[in-house]
């Protein structure tokens, strides 16, 4: 199907929106120092913060070639939301973590919007 101005502007502004979500959420998530003797939770770190850089590097060299590469970019943008998603529940625990739980939820909430302009 034709997309039309108005859907294509909004998919570039939430592809932005995950991208730079995505990057806050890296800057978090390195930050984030787990309490001693979990190493889960810094496995968990390092992951979501891994997965979001990705996410971010391929929604950035993203083209006009998006409809070849959309089943991969849907999968990579569910796979970040997913991630971030645990890695939000793990810190919410501790008020340390709140930046953290924060930044992981808002790049959550960027890649559901960015799924929903893919439609």
């Amino acid at each position: 199907p034709q997309c039309d101005h108005q859907d294509l502007v909004r998919y570039l502004e939430d592809r932005f929106a995950c991208v730079e979500a995505c990057e806050d959420c890296v800057r978090a998530c390195a930050r984030r120092q787990g309490p001693a003797g979990s190493d889960d939770a810094a496995r968990l770190h390092l992951a979501c913060a891994d997965v979001c850089d990705a996410t971010s590097r391929l929604l950035g060299e993203q083209t006009d070639q998006a409809d070849r590469d959309e089943r991969h970019v849907r999968a990579q943008v569910e796979w970040c939301r997913d991630v971030c998603l645990q890695c939000a529940a793990l810190c919410d625990p501790g008020p340390a973590s709140d930046t953290c739980a924060q930044a992981c939820r808002r790049c959550a909430r960027a890649c559901e919007d960015f799924l929903a302009a893919l439609g």
